[in-house]
């Protein structure tokens, strides 16, 4: 079992930047990563993830403005969010894979967070 906090979540203009962390309770060496949303009366989906070797996916959605990120002596995750919009107004997870593969299944996924909150307004 592993324990997952993320933090870095709260409210932020249209158009801004936030930094979400994810820091585990104990060394997951060759695990993969995952951030995954869950907007408002919506279904969990995925955002971002990075396999043990370091290779990078994302969702069409956010492509190009946010970038995921690791940081094994930490024992943390980072997702960097630039160009902020309404639609990405969500719960935000971050979740490990024990095999690496980290891929955008939600049942690749062995151990979850409890959820950041990220609001995008005006």
């Amino acid at each position: 079992q592993v324990q997952l906090v993320e933090s870095g979540g709260g409210l932020v203009q249209i158009g801004g930047s936030l930094r979400l962390s994810c820091n585990a309770s104990r060394n997951l060496y060759f695990y993969g990563w995952g951030w995954f949303r869950q907007p408002p009366g919506e279904e969990r989906e995925f955002v971002a993830s990075i396999d043990r070797r370091g290779k990078t996916s994302y969702a069409d959605s956010v492509k190009g403005r946010f970038a995921i990120s690791r940081d094994d002596a930490e024992r943390t995750l980072y997702l960097e969010m630039n160009s902020l919009n309404p639609e990405d107004t969500a719960t935000y997870y971050c979740a490990v894979d024990r095999r690496g593969v980290a891929d955008g299944s939600v049942g690749t996924y062995d151990f979850w967070g409890q959820g950041t909150q990220v609001t995008v307004s005006a």
